[in-house]
């Protein structure tokens, strides 16, 4: 790239901010109305003959009888499943919806819609505006969603927050190798990491255990210390505050005089 190219590109990646920002704008103004939500995560390719899927509908009603909203990725499978639940049993169906190149069709499941050109937005309002995570077989996307909400917790960025695997055949394998080799072998992980989730094939027992949190009849990571900031409100940052780091960005060079090699 030319050098004058070049500093054009500096000067207007700042700019990219304002659209980052609206997309937070209408997300939060969207979801800071839905009450106490439980996002539920699954795989977009699970067929509706599927049991899992009838199982996610059966959680999306449930999880309405308990009057919690219902957050899903807006997707198919197990997120339509989780939204046609919550949609029939009348109560609030969210679909975080992700432009893709060639995926994510939104499911017709939806009463509160957002699209999001950003991932890590979206991811955000999963976690922000949620009192508990429930996770059934998928992919990578859940997967992430998976390691994501344990990290939050382990490292205490996060008030510790209900997550409940469902699927004991599909999740059995995984937390096997985390046994084995993220603990035992490597000791990358702890013993007690794994008291941050619960893994089922109950469904009473998954909506139990996010319902009991939120009513405070049951401790997630009970074990984890408790600061006091955790009393902030539910429409508070999300994540906890920590050491300050460092502020403001530096640079070796001003880019002005920087020159391309």
């Amino acid at each position: 790239m030319h050098n004058e190219d070049h500093k054009e590109a500096l000067r207007m990646e700042s700019w990219r901010v304002l659209r980052i920002m609206s997309e937070f704008v209408e997300a939060f103004e969207t979801m800071v109305r839905i009450g106490p939500a439980i996002s539920v995560f699954g795989s977009a390719r699970t067929p509706p003959d599927d049991p899992y899927y009838a199982l996610a509908v059966e959680c999306g009603r449930k999880l309405v009888e308990k009057d919690f909203a219902v957050v899903t990725g807006g997707g198919p499978g197990i997120m339509a499943a989780a939204n046609k639940g919550a949609l029939e049993a009348g109560g609030t169906s969210v679909g975080l919806n992700i432009t893709l190149p060639t995926e994510q069709i939104p499911n017709p499941f939806q009463n509160v819609e957002l699209d999001f050109r950003y991932f890590f937005i979206r991811k955000v309002m999963f976690v922000k505006y949620a009192c508990g995570f429930i996770i059934f077989p998928g992919g990578f996307g859940t997967m992430d969603e998976f390691f994501e909400s344990l990290t939050l917790i382990q490292t205490l960025k996060s008030v510790p927050f209900p997550v409940v695997l469902i699927g004991k055949k599909f999740w059995s394998g995984l937390l096997d190798w985390m046994h084995s080799v993220m603990e035992e072998q490597f000791q990358t992980i702890s013993p007690e990491d794994f008291d941050l989730f619960h893994l089922t094939d109950d469904l009473d027992e998954a909506v139990s255990i996010v319902h009991e949190t939120y009513l405070g009849k049951r401790t997630a990571g009970e074990k984890l210390p408790r600061f006091a900031e955790d009393a902030e409100p539910p429409a508070g940052e999300g994540t906890r505050l920590g050491i300050e780091p460092r502020k403001g960005g530096r640079l070796r060079k001003d880019y002005e005089t920087t020159n391309d090699s």
